[in-house]
C-alpha cells in the first residue's frame, strides 16, 4: 500500500509538470468512458489465448495467481493504464467467456503486425490478425453492440458499451514490433527501409478509419528497443562492436529508431489531416531504454537476464516449456522473484518492468505533446 501511495504522488507531480510545460494549467480531466486497444503481445490480455492456444503456467503467477492470457507474470502496460483511468482491465474481443465490454475492448493479439505478412503462426509466430483485421473487428463490434444495446432490456445492457461512449473513448495503438522482427528475419536492410513508409501509412489509415466512425482521442505508442530484448542477445553469436553502451544490438535498434522516426512524422501529419482529433505520440522506446540503462539503480538485475525459461550452455527452452536434454527432462520455469527482473521470457517484460514504464508514460513526460494521459483528449 505504501508503494501505491508513493507511485501516486510521483504520477501527480509529473502530471502537474507536464501540464504546466505546455501552458495548460486549467485543463479539465478527460472523461474516458472506455478504452479500445489495438496491438500485439505487448498489450494482448487474452485474445491470442482465445484464438490459438492458451498461455500456460507460470504466466500470470505474480498478480492473477493463474494464467490469464498475458505473456507476463502479471499485468501489462495496458492494464496499468486502465487502472489509472479508473477502469477495469480490458476484456479481449475474441474471448467468449466471462467478458464485459462496458468499458471498452482489447483487439490486440500476440504476434500481430501492422502490415499483413505472408507468414503464419505455426511457421514463425505471426498472427493472421494484422491491424487491418483488428479494425474490421472493431467496426463490426461497434455496429453489433449498438444494435443489441438499443434493442435490449436494461439488465441485458450491463456488459455492452454505451453507444455514446465511443466518441469519448481513448483509442490506443501498441503495435509494430513484429513488423520490425519480420524485417530482421529477412536480413534485407534496404527492403525493410523501403517498407517502413507503407507500414506507418497503414497505421495512419487505421486511425483515419476510427476517426471517420467518431473516434477523437488517440494514444499511439512507438516500438521499443528490439535490440535490447534478451532473446536477441541469447540466441546470436555477438561481437563486442555490435553492441551499444547498454549492451544492446545497435543494428536491430536502428530498425526500431527508423520506424519510430517515420511513425512520429506520420502522427504529426495526421494532426493536420484530422482537425478534430487529439493525437498523442508516446515514446515507449525512450522509456524502456532508460529503464534498461538504469536497471540496477531501479532495483532490477542486469537487463539481459531472463526470469522465465532455461538458457544455459547454448540450450534454450522457452518459458513454461519442457525439453528432454541428454535423457533429462528440463522444465523452463520462472525465477524466484520476477519483480527483480525486467525481462519475463526474453521477449516480454515482467509486471514490475511494465509498471515502471506505465507510471512514466501516463504522466506525459515521454509524450508529444507532453500531456498526461488523463488530459490526452485536449489539443494544445
Amino acid at each position: 500500500m505504501e508503494n501505491v501511495k508513493v507511485f501516486s504522488i510521483i504520477i501527480a507531480v509529473f502530471s502537474v509538470l507536464s501540464v504546466e510545460s505546455v501552458g495548460l494549467k486549467d485543463l479539465k480531466t478527460c472523461n474516458f468512458g472506455a478504452v479500445y486497444n489495438f496491438g500485439d503481445s505487448n498489450s494482448d490480455t487474452g485474445g491470442g489465448s482465445a484464438a490459438f492456444w492458451p498461455a500456460g503456467k507460470p504466466c500470470g503467477e505474480t498478480f492473477f495467481g493463474r494464467p490469464v492470457g498475458r505473456g507476463c507474470d502479471g499485468r501489462l502496460i495496458i492494464d496499468f493504464i486502465a487502472e489509472y483511468l479508473g477502469l477495469p482491465h480490458l476484456s479481449p474481443y475474441l474471448d467468449s467467456i466471462g467478458t464485459s465490454f462496458r468499458y471498452g475492448a482489447n483487439f490486440a493479439i500476440g504476434g500481430s503486425t501492422i502490415r499483413p505478412q505472408n507468414e503464419s503462426m505455426s511457421l514463425n509466430g505471426v498472427s493472421p490478425f494484422s491491424l487491418d483485421i483488428q479494425i474490421v473487428q472493431f467496426d463490426q463490434f461497434k455496429d453489433r453492440t449498438g444494435h443489441f444495446y438499443n434493442r435490449s432490456y436494461p439488465r441485458h445492457r450491463r456488459n455492452l458499451p454505451r453507444p455514446e461512449d465511443f466518441s469519448k473513448a481513448l483509442y490506443i495503438f501498441d503495435i509494430g514490433q513484429n513488423d520490425i522482427a519480420a524485417g530482421l528475419r529477412k536480413k534485407n536492410d534496404s527492403a525493410f527501409h523501403a517498407s517502413v513508409p507503407d507500414i506507418v501509412d497503414q497505421l495512419a489509415k487505421a486511425v483515419q478509419n476510427l476517426y471517420e466512425h467518431g473516434a477523437r482521442t488517440f494514444w499511439v505508442h512507438n516500438t521499443g528497443p528490439i535490440g535490447c530484448l534478451p532473446v536477441s542477445l541469447h540466441y546470436h553469436d555477438i561481437k563486442p562492436e555490435e553492441l551499444d553502451e547498454q549492451g544492446c544490438l545497435k543494428a536491430q535498434n536502428a530498425y526500431s529508431m527508423e520506424f519510430n522516426r517515420q511513425l512520429k512524422a506520420r502522427v504529426i501529419k495526421l494532426r493536420e489531416e484530422l482537425p478534430h482529433a487529439a493525437l498523442t505520440y508516446v515514446d515507449i522506446y525512450a522509456a524502456k531504454y532508460e529503464l534498461i540503462g538504469n536497471a540496477k539503480k531501479q532495483g532490477f538485475v542486469e537487463a539481459a537476464n531472463i526470469c522465465c525459461g532455461f538458457h544455459e550452455d547454448e540450450i534454450q527452452v522457452y518459458c513454461g516449456h519442457k525439453q528432454n536434454i541428454n535423457g533429462t527432462e528440463i522444465y523452463a520455469g520462472s525465477c524466484e522473484n520476477p519483480s527483480d527482473f525486467i525481462s519475463w521470457d526474453g521477449v516480454h517484460y515482467t509486471e514490475a518492468a511494465n509498471r515502471w514504464v506505465a507510471h512514466r508514460i501516463i504522466t506525459g513526460s515521454f509524450s508529444d505533446p507532453p500531456l498526461p494521459i488523463k488530459h490526452a483528449c485536449h489539443k494544445p
